[in-house]
């Protein structure tokens, strides 16, 4: 009897403390872990609101979106997408369903967005599971989707600028009188608010780290020979680089978006004190939305077909392409991309959620702004999910006087991020086809006809490089003899 219970008593000893150490330390996966300081990623998270609070607002005064379910939805998107992608992956409205819903005489109803959501969804998850949104990916030339992205970000930056110098009209998405200098929405609060981030986060954080800059900074102390007088200059400008560095790393450590959105929360209350009366504790009823055969018809035709082109090139190929240029060590796989965005809508429009999609400007303003990780998103959607159950519909008398202009200001930023990166063009020929296809893209207001110029124009300057003197069926033989011939009559 003793050895039994040797052994009972040395497997407890063995096996307890590891699960009391396994108790006491969860493991957090690898995807939300913090990749940078806490503040950082909480700034991050806030770098696209500059299209998401317009647009949700929109949709929800003019198209009776509910907000709850909305607000709900994308909080749970927000941290699937986080844990499952480990970038600060958005979750943006998708745009042209939204200016077909709101900007048209006839606006669209619930069940008709809910319905075009759904459409584009089958589309992403059929081309997905079958692997030819891979293929797509694979073939369509860079210069090509850097043209996509320029457009966008352009885009952007142009309805940024708009945001801040005009009064906006949400209800029909148009501008207004010149916007005032005065008052707790004028222009001098949104120029504050761009002079803020351009002194804290300058022109955007480049991919080297600090870590290498220290090292370029400490490692020329030691290039110099000693020699009087050119070692004491070359000493002052090390230190002055040094001094210049540490006050960059002071200012990038701030969280410039997050303390501007709250500064833009704090002159909601001030601009109407009403509302704190006028919140309504606990979420709305959430229910199936009722779908009729003219509401799926209306919803294709009129939303969902513009919108495919838009969500294949900008949701998913423009979203890995600066996945890759911003993450090179873990770029989204096309395929990964387009289920999620397919999956996200077949469970949230069924319910008159939002539809929504993974923008390349949404990715770009989180990067803008330092979200380095899926902890960046998945903190937005816990805080999405609070406002959801806490204040419901009542949170949108919130939204409603958020100053626009700071909303411009965050936009602005986010646009010209997404932008430069189309930089990387390093040949005339790529510059020519993203330029074309941006302008294209821009004057006709469509990612769709943009695109296929750039296609068109890409294989007509390859196709004026092809060598058809000697490559073609008739000529390669006789060419074959004719050097031969000439070769004979050289002495």
């Amino acid at each position: 009897m003793e050895p039994s219970t040797e052994v009972n008593q040395s497997e407890v000893s063995t096996t307890t403390p590891l699960l009391r150490n396994r108790w006491r330390h969860p493991r957090i996966p690898n995807t939300i872990k913090l990749k940078t300081t806490l503040s950082s990623e909480i700034s991050g998270s806030v770098g696209d609101l500059g299209t998401f609070i317009p647009i949700v607002l929109a949709m929800s005064l003019v198209s009776h979106i509910d907000l709850t379910t909305t607000l709900l939805f994308t909080s749970l998107y927000n941290i699937v997408t986080g844990l499952l992608f480990g970038l600060p992956m958005p979750v943006q409205p998708m745009k042209s369903i939204a200016a077909v819903a709101i900007s048209e005489s006839t606006h669209l109803t619930v069940p008709q967005i809910s319905a075009a959501g759904l459409s584009v969804a089958a589309v992403l998850l059929f081309l997905g599971c079958t692997g030819l949104m891979s293929v797509l990916y694979r073939f369509i030339p860079l210069p090509v989707v850097r043209g996509v992205q320029l457009s966008q970000g352009l885009s952007f930056a142009f309805s940024a600028i708009k945001y801040i110098r005009y009064t906006q009209d949400l209800y029909t998405s148009k501008s207004g009188p010149p916007r005032s200098w005065l008052g707790f929405d004028g222009l001098i609060v949104a120029l504050t608010g761009l002079l803020f981030l351009i002194l804290t986060t300058g022109a955007g954080v480049e991919h080297t780290s600090l870590d290498d800059r220290d090292d370029t900074v400490s490692g020329s102390n030691t290039d110099y020979v000693e020699g009087g007088d050119e070692i004491k200059e070359t000493h002052q400008q090390n230190q002055s680089r040094s001094t210049v560095h540490k006050r960059l790393s002071v200012l990038s450590a701030i969280p410039a978006a997050l303390i501007v959105f709250l500064f833009g929360l704090l002159l909601c209350f001030l601009r109407d004190p009403s509302i704190i009366k006028d919140l309504k504790f606990g979420p709305s009823k959430i229910s199936l939305v009722r779908f009729t055969l003219e509401d799926w018809k209306i919803g294709f035709v009129r939303a969902a077909i513009p919108q495919i082109p838009l969500s294949i090139l900008n949701s998913v190929i423009a979203v890995c392409k600066l996945s890759g240029d911003l993450f090179p060590e873990s770029e989204a796989s096309a395929m990964k991309v387009s289920v999620s965005v397919g999956v996200m809508n077949f469970v949230g429009c069924w319910f008159g959620a939002m539809p929504v999609c993974h923008g390349a400007g949404g990715l770009a303003g989180q990067y803008r702004f330092g979200g380095r990780s899926g902890a960046s998103v998945v903190l937005l959607g816990i805080a999405k999910l609070v406002l959801a159950l806490v204040f419901g519909n009542s949170f949108g008398r919130i939204l409603n006087q958020f100053p626009v202009g700071i909303l411009g200001v965050l936009l602005l930023f986010a646009g010209v991020e997404l932008a430069m990166a189309s930089k990387d063009m390093n040949t005339k020929e790529e510059s020519f086809v993203m330029l074309v296809c941006a302008a294209v893209s821009l004057t006709g207001s469509s990612a769709a006809l943009g695109f296929g110029c750039g296609i068109v124009l890409f294989l007509l300057l390859k196709l004026r490089e092809v060598d058809c003197s000697g490559s073609g069926f008739f000529n390669s033989k006789k060419s074959k003899f004719s050097n031969d011939e000439e070769s004979s009559l050289i002495p």
